[in-house]
């Protein structure tokens, strides 16, 4: 039996070592510079890439991803999925188009040859002037316009606000599996390829930006930090506005190994700042930007961010990044939040402190299920967002005995119970909720977004507390550090997860992962 036992290991040990040796991702750094017209709800800029082909095969073209142009006309792969949705909660009757243009793409300097993609006006092909061999890298370039939608679906503007998003040329993934050139869907996330970023944006002088990166312009970043200081200090008291200066700016960012850019921009927020210490010793900044207003439930946002951070980092691995950021959005839209490298948008109203904590978490906890661990989220949602509710949850129990689910609904004789009966009985209480649906399926095979919620989100943190219940805590978040040392920074498969998982464990989950795929009830 023993001998048994050490072969199966040895064997999980050798697969991972084998999967590991032939695995290959492309690399991708950006230069951009961007200038924003807050009166034409506008951006022109031009940006700049190095692709480097790390595929064992040459490539005579590459995909990019040119996302302002979903949001053009009610044509497209994202107004389609919206219109046909009966649980969209988008009001399609109100919104401002937008779209991309003035593409001019130069390879090395030289002007290329383009090609549009056969379904979606959001895709163009970029014909290479030669192959580009293994291990060889080539600079593509352009120039671009867009026309900001009024803010839907993750971007655009409202009232004063830019949710700059979805904005850039951006290569697609190309993978073992080939070219992942899908066209932009707001039920769907992303799939993109790690990068360096260098990005300079150009606004009038007194907007508040927060962004993806470490903002380079040391006088605009030290205002920030003292004005958040103090805000964090006096909360009760009358809030420190940054007014900034007539004229433009121009603020630089600099972001490495990320997969995405996202940025937002505002006059007149509350800033709160802080840093908080990981157990290794690293001091990580903490931002918080929000709407000045009576009565606002963001005076604890700042340790509301520090605390998922710090959470996060203890059960699954250390965060990588120098800065966490938090950004309140539009309430003319219920979605709740939108998570980017190193910064969140959230948009949901003023509930209660419990929920805004618990979204906060949500948020912060892609940058490990998105960000540092790069799946496909496009085919396998709940490899985001399944992994990320689980611990969503233990965040909220663990704080205060509440789940975001079910809010005020949970009766006092819930929430006084002890920690782990209190996970039982929540969850207990969610697998009452009809969802026949397949876990692991494409985002765009959900007929409504409810569906996709309640498959990749609920039905798949239950998967993963059915695991708990069966190994233990413990052993769960030490499958979770195993993952995360493995492949963080890279693009795990579902097949990635179970071997990690395996070879941690010592134990064969064939059985586990199997209901991934099927339509029972999680018990």
């Amino acid at each position: 039996m023993t001998r048994l036992f050490f072969s199966f290991l040895l064997l999980i040990s050798t697969t991972i070592t084998l999967a590991q040796d032939n695995y290959w991702q492309q690399e991708v750094d950006y230069t951009i510079n961007v200038t924003l017209d807050d009166q034409q709800n506008t951006l022109k800029g031009n940006s700049s890439v190095t692709y480097k082909n790390n595929s064992p095969e040459s490539l005579n073209f590459i995909w990019f991803h040119i996302w302002p142009n979903a949001y053009k006309n009610d044509s497209t792969a994202l107004f389609r999925q919206l219109k046909n949705d009966p649980s969209s909660r988008e009001d399609l009757n109100a919104i401002t188009y937008g779209s991309i243009s003035g593409l001019n793409f130069k390879v090395n300097g030289k002007p290329v040859k383009t090609e549009p993609h056969p379904q979606h006006i959001d895709i163009v092909k970029v014909i290479l002037p030669k192959a580009l061999k293994p291990g060889e890298s080539t600079t593509i370039g352009t120039d671009f316009f867009v026309k900001l939608p009024s803010y839907f679906s993750r971007s655009g503007y409202s009232d004063g606000q830019f949710m700059v998003t979805q904005w850039y040329p951006k290569p697609a993934v190309f993978d073992k599996k080939g070219w992942h050139e899908f066209p932009y869907l707001s039920m769907g996330e992303y799939y993109s390829e790690y990068g360096n970023y260098k990005v300079s944006i150009t606004l009038p002088g007194n907007y508040v930006v927060g962004a993806t990166g470490i903002l380079q312009n040391d006088e605009e970043r030290e205002k920030y930090k003292s004005i958040g200081t103090t805000n964090n200090s006096n909360r009760s008291s009358e809030p420190v506005i940054y007014k900034g200066s007539s004229g433009n700016k121009t603020l630089n960012y600099i972001a490495e190994n990320v997969p995405d850019f996202a940025w937002f921009a505002e006059k007149d927020v509350v800033i709160q700042y802080d840093t908080l210490q990981l157990k290794s010793g690293k001091i990580v900044d903490a931002f918080t930007y929000y709407k000045n207003k009576p009565g606002t439930i963001w005076n604890n946002s700042i340790d509301y961010a520090k605390d998922a951070t710090r959470f996060y980092s203890n059960a699954i691995g250390e965060y990588k990044y120098p800065t966490v950021q938090v950004f309140e959005g539009p309430k003319n839209n219920s979605s709740g939040g939108m998570e980017y490298p190193m910064i969140t948008l959230i948009t949901v109203p003023d509930a209660n402190k419990e929920y805004l904590d618990g979204v906060i978490a949500h948020e912060i906890g892609h940058n490990w299920f998105m960000s540092m661990l790069g799946s496909n989220e496009r085919d396998h949602t709940w490899q985001d967002e399944g992994l990320n509710t689980y611990y969503q949850f233990r965040y909220e129990a663990e704080k205060g005995r509440y789940n975001s689910i079910f809010g005020d609904q949970l009766p006092p004789q819930i929430r006084e119970l002890p920690l782990d009966q209190f996970q039982r009985a929540t969850y207990y209480a969610l697998s009452q909720i009809p969802m026949k649906l397949v876990i692991d399926q494409p985002a765009e095979a959900f007929k409504t977004s409810d569906d996709y919620a309640m498959a990749s989100y609920i039905k798949a943190a239950l998967w993963v507390f059915q695991l708990e219940k069966k190994i233990g805590r413990d052993k769960v978040d030490g499958a979770f550090r195993g993952y995360f040392r493995e492949w963080s920074n890279k693009h795990p498969q579902p097949a990635d997860m179970k071997a990690s998982f395996e070879s941690t464990l010592g134990m064969n989950l064939d059985e586990w992962f199997a209901q991934l795929k099927k339509e029972d009830p999680i018990k």
